[in-house]
């Protein structure tokens, strides 16, 4: 059995948000010490950006934050269902789209959306798409990010701690 936890994150052009949300899992669960049972990956329902870098302001606002955005953009696949424990997306956009690229019911239960796992900005539904905005877009993006990963590494906690009761 393997007891490590697949995350896929999902957005649009997997530039800006997705990527992000990985870079900053990845962060997140080497700091906590639980890097190593935890696998971050992302992927865009858009496969028109594949092989390019995240957009370079994401880069320069997380990396002003101490994160690392090395990830190559690529398209969802419907064999990401069978890989990832969890596929966690950004908006309602992606959430129908993957949705109807899920090849199960079972599969299509495994889509979140990041907004679930927000403790510090319960008011939001969505994480909004920073491309076409200014700074401030990508640092609340970032915002949201890490109250979203915080709540995943909760989440994923939890999890193990309920199985290893059982």
């Amino acid at each position: 059995m393997n007891d490590k936890t697949k995350i896929l994150f999902v957005c649009l052009g997997n530039i800006c948000r997705s990527p992000a949300a990985e870079g900053i899992l990845r962060a997140m669960a080497a700091r906590r010490g639980v890097a190593g049972s935890i696998e971050a990956d992302s992927a865009g329902t858009y496969g028109g950006h594949a092989g390019q870098l995240p957009d370079t302001r994401m880069r320069r606002a997380a990396a002003q934050r101490g994160y690392d955005l090395t990830h190559r953009a690529r398209q969802v696949r419907e064999a990401d269902f069978e890989r990832f424990d969890m596929i966690v997306v950004m908006d309602d956009m992606n959430y129908e789209a993957l949705h109807r690229l899920a090849p199960s019911r079972a599969a299509a239960q495994r889509i979140f959306r990041m907004t679930e796992f927000c403790r510090r900005h319960p008011d939001r539904s969505y994480v909004p798409d920073p491309y076409y905005e200014g700074h401030e877009g990508f640092e609340l993006v970032l915002d949201l990010l890490e109250d979203g990963c915080e709540g995943i590494l909760e989440h994923i906690g939890k999890e193990k701690a309920a199985t290893c009761k059982r």
